[in-house]
């Protein structure tokens, strides 16, 4: 018993290591409809399991939900190494009696699912498909439900490796005055940084790029299109690593071109999504100019701005973000407008400080907008808060040289 015990602690605590109960990880939502469309199943979640519950985190063709760990069809298989592929769970002694199979629940026929383990070995949960009526899986599917499950478990990786920078970075912060650490220091920092970013991200790019040659893939127009979505995710996150470590190790030189505004923001849009599903938000861009600036540096002001709208919502009130331009007397105003939940004139100029918040009832470091500010004087530009028309939510606006 003592065993077992200590095993469900282990779970536990990895679960909480990569917060793994929560839906937000960039590609997270794509993997999940992906695999409905690969496997040709209506219904998929990505189940993680504590010592107590099944979390449905994310899902496709229904809304996740939490049940009792007990009433799991995915325990009954948790430390099975390999996907497990039932065609008709109601004869399978292992589901037989489960109320997901006999109706209490549920009807579920046709079950199967691929494992989800850290890089310790440890079995968070499994990426699960299934259907009411009993059905096969050929060998190229099973592989890709195993592909797909490894995918889900590099995501989380990302995503922790990215919490820890962040943690690094405000630890760098707080005793970069008594330390006074030097450029080489700083410029061994970077790279480090880089290298234990890309690792995961790299796996990610292998990965879609082996599922773009499946045939079940190849010959699904939608299935194709989610994975040059991950494809393109992926290459983004990878500029976006290089670029803003360059920020930190040597003051960030601008790989100035032609960048074409709309194209950044419907970018930052495309890695908002998982996030606009979930508040009900909607981004609409208006015309926007092509700008003498670095595109990737832009692209993390606009993300930066994004999320942060989105976030900010007034509650019960579906967020609305629309982004703008104008033309002004030797420089160029662009305006990313909310109807969330503003901030006090008094609090504007301070939110631009590292670690500071406008409210501590939405998650988030503090970090965006003072992204957001140095990136924009890197390109000789200014930025600020204002009150939209209408006195309801807030503007961010910048400008850059016109």
């Amino acid at each position: 018993m003592d065993g077992v015990l200590s095993t469900a602690q282990r779970v536990d605590a990895e679960i909480e290591r990569y917060d793994a109960l929560d839906p937000d990880a960039p590609g997270l939502q794509a993997l999940v409809d992906l695999v409905t469309r690969v496997c040709g199943v209506p219904y998929a979640a990505v189940n993680i399991l504590t010592s107590t519950e099944q979390h449905q985190v994310v899902a496709s063709g229904m809304d996740g939900g939490v049940c009792r760990r007990e009433d799991s069809m995915c325990a009954s298989v948790q430390q099975v190494a390999r996907p497990v592929v039932v065609g008709d769970a109601s004869q399978d002694p292992r589901f037989a009696d489960n109320p997901f199979v006999t109706g209490e629940i549920d009807a579920v026929r046709f079950y199967a699912s691929a494992p989800i383990t850290t890089p310790d070995g440890v079995t968070i949960g499994r990426m699960c498909v299934f259907d009411t009526e009993p059905r096969e899986l050929d060998e190229q599917q099973v592989q890709a439900l195993r592909t797909l499950a490894d995918q889900v478990m590099e995501m989380l990786e990302l995503r922790l490796r990215t919490r820890l920078l962040e943690q690094s970075l405000r630890e760098l912060t707080a005793v970069r005055d008594d330390l006074r650490r030097s450029n080489e220091h700083l410029g061994l920092f970077a790279a480090q940084v880089s290298h234990d970013l890309r690792n995961p991200l790299t796996a990610i790019q292998t990965n879609a790029e082996l599922l773009a040659t499946e045939p079940a893939v190849v010959d699904d127009p939608d299935a194709r299109t989610v994975v040059d979505g991950i494809l393109a995710a992926a290459t983004r996150m990878d500029q976006m690593i290089g670029e803003v470590l360059g920020v930190a190790r040597d003051g960030g030189r601008l790989r100035v071109g032609e960048a074409p505004l709309a194209d950044v923001f419907e970018s930052a849009r495309a890695d908002v999504a998982t996030l606009l599903r979930r508040t009900g938000g909607t981004i609409e861009v208006g015309d926007l100019p092509v700008v003498r600036g670095d595109a990737g540096m832009l692209y993390v002001v606009a993300l930066n701005l994004l999320s942060n709208a989105l976030k900010f919502g007034r509650p019960g009130v579906p967020p609305r973000v629309r982004v703008s331009a104008e033309r002004r007397d030797g420089s160029l105003r662009i305006r990313v407008t909310d109807n969330g939940v503003g901030v006090p004139p008094e609090r504007r100029e301070a939110l631009f400080g590292l670690y500071e918040r406008g409210t501590t009832d939405v998650e988030g470091h503090g970090i965006g907008l003072t992204t957001a500010l140095r990136l924009v004087q890197a390109h000789r530009g200014t930025i600020g808060l204002d009150t939209p028309d209408g006195g309801v939510g807030l503007t961010v606006w910048f400008d850059l040289p016109a």
